[in-house]
Parts: C-alpha cells; sequence; structure tokens
C-alpha cells in the first residue's frame, strides 16, 4: 500500500464513519453508557473531518504548487 493510497483513506469520509460505527458497537456491546458512546463518536468524527480537511488543503496546495512552478 502506497503513501498516497493511505492518504485517500484518511481523506474518506466513508472510513471516519467506519470506525465511529465501530466504535459505537464495541461500546455498546461492552456496556458503555450511552454517554460515554455519544462522546466518542463525536471525538472520532471530529478528528476524522480535521484529517480530511488538512489532507484534502494539502494536495490542493501540491496540486497549485507544481502547476506555478
Amino acid at each position: 500500500m502506497s503513501k498516497n493510497d493511505i492518504l485517500r483513506k484518511l481523506s474518506s469520509r466513508k472510513f471516519w464513519a467506519l470506525l465511529a460505527a465501530l466504535a459505537t458497537s464495541v461500546l455498546t456491546a461492552g456496556g458503555a453508557g450511552d454517554n460515554t458512546v455519544l462522546h466518542v463518536t463525536g471525538v472520532i468524527g471530529a478528528v476524522g473531518a480535521c484529517v480530511a480537511y488538512m489532507l484534502a488543503e494539502g494536495i490542493s496546495d501540491a496540486a497549485n504548487k507544481d502547476k506555478t512552478e
């Protein structure tokens, strides 16, 4: 798996939705309270949005740099 493949997967909203769903399922099965599940899911969603934004901006900046040089 190349670096570009990993970056593409980390910037995928589907990937972060999968992690949130997995965490929700595992925490619920483990007997965690609703409040804990909600907090963990929220953190995963927030981190996923930040990672996707940063990677998208980096890719965009790199593409623009190549065009100007």
